[in-house]
């Protein structure tokens, strides 16, 4: 296969996502190294402040990745075993394992094929399908960064008596406009019952390993607080003993340590502090990716030029996906597919589900992959990938090494 075009040659690696870590990141972990606390102190309180005025929730619970989040979340809502609930197969397996943890059952519900997003359409219809109560909650996912209209889903979940948690580890700063024209920012709470983001190095906000979860609801909030600590607490408006000493502490629950450090708070707080700069990278290059696969046939891009779309993933749907994927490595870029459908999973097929139940799902995992985007990908990186992904489209699919 003939060489691209452009003389252009990255001088690194080019995974679909990436951290940024500058000099006041380093200078802020430094710093927190030099204070009393390295877990459990204030910069803990400061980085759930100021996380929640960012997302626009009255409060914010910070965790030690987002799979605990989702867990803390169901065990929050008292998912019980045999009680059913309903996310979408085009997810990370810890959006639906959060129930399994509880003892809970897992359906699904197809997406719709133009964003990647849950279908509510199919969600109403599997909710008529069943008794009202047969379900108890529902776990859409913001997919890629796109936001799910929640206010539908509210509506829905009112109307069959179900709870929300919305997933929503892709889109820090992602919105959606609802029906009176106002934009409704991913986790503020105004339509969930909770919701959760992830701090994991590819996503906007990196912390190593992280998570947080947002709600308007302070019963929820302090009932987060004791769960994430192994269900205790010293707040003495809500022991149920007579304290005996400023040592005093109950255990109220069964919780877990799910708490996340100082530290990773430190470097956490550091990156909020230009997550919308990042986001507005993210967007540009994303309009780029859009203006220069419009022309180009046999690409199909998941959800172009969405508003409030925060674009942690730019996906791209082709013929020949594994083709693609290995030509690419040979390129020095690295994607992803994202995601192999839940339901697929050898787990979940043990549990009943099975090949063709989802069938918009299953067709679009077929040619999605994931391409290069992350703040820090220059223009120059960024043409490089989409004159690759041309090259091997119009010349075939003969692998030659540079």
């Amino acid at each position: 296969m003939s060489e691209p075009t452009s003389t252009f040659r990255p001088t690194r690696a080019l995974p679909y996502g990436r951290q940024h870590i500058t000099a006041a990141d380093v200078a802020a972990v430094t710093d927190a190294l030099q204070h009393d606390f390295l877990t459990q102190g204030p910069t803990v309180a400061e980085f759930e402040r100021q996380f929640a005025a960012y997302v626009g929730a009255s409060y914010a619970v910070a965790v030690s990745n987002g799979t605990a989040a989702l867990h803390l979340c169901a065990l929050a809502l008292r998912v019980q075993p045999g009680q059913r609930v309903i996310t979408s197969p085009l997810t990370f397996a810890a959006s639906a394992n959060c129930v399994r943890y509880c003892g809970g059952e897992v359906h699904f519900a197809d997406i719709d094929p133009a964003t990647g997003l849950l279908d509510l359409a199919l969600v109403r219809r599997l909710l008529e399908a069943h008794p009202k109560g047969y379900f108890t909650g529902l776990i859409p996912v913001d997919f890629a960064g796109l936001a799910v209209n929640l206010e539908a889903a509210r509506q829905l979940a009112d109307e069959f008596g179900l709870w929300i948690i919305e997933d929503s580890c892709h889109a820090p700063g992602g919105f959606f406009v609802d029906s009176r024209g106002q934009e409704q920012r991913c986790g503020n709470g105004r339509f969930a019952d909770l919701a959760i983001f992830s701090f994991h190095p590819v996503k906007h906000i990196a912390t190593g390993e992280g998570g947080m979860i947002t709600t308007n609801s302070e019963e929820l909030f302090h009932r987060l607080l004791r769960l994430r600590t192994h269900g205790i607490t010293r707040e003495p408006a809500d022991l149920v003993r007579e304290p005996d000493g400023g040592w005093y502490m109950e255990m109220q629950e069964l919780g877990y340590n799910y708490r996340l450090p100082d530290l990773n708070c430190a470097l956490g707080l550091s990156q909020l502090a230009r997550a919308d700069a990042g986001l507005a990278r993210r967007r540009q290059l994303a309009a780029r990716y859009d203006a220069a696969f419009g022309p180009v046939a046999g690409v199909r891009v998941l959800a172009p030029a969405h508003p409030g779309h925060a674009y942690h993933l730019y996906i791209i749907q082709v013929a020949d996906r594994k083709g693609l994927y290995d030509f690419l490595k040979t390129r020095q870029i690295f994607t992803q597919v994202h995601y192999i459908p839940v339901h697929r999973m050898p787990y979940y097929e043990g549990l009943g589900w099975r090949a063709g139940d989802f069938p918009r799902v299953e067709e679009y995992y077929a040619h999605c992959l994931s391409i290069p985007l992350f703040p820090t990908l220059t223009d120059e990186e960024q043409d490089y990938v989409v004159a690759c992904i041309v090259e091997f489209l119009q010349t075939g699919r003969e692998i030659k090494i540079i």
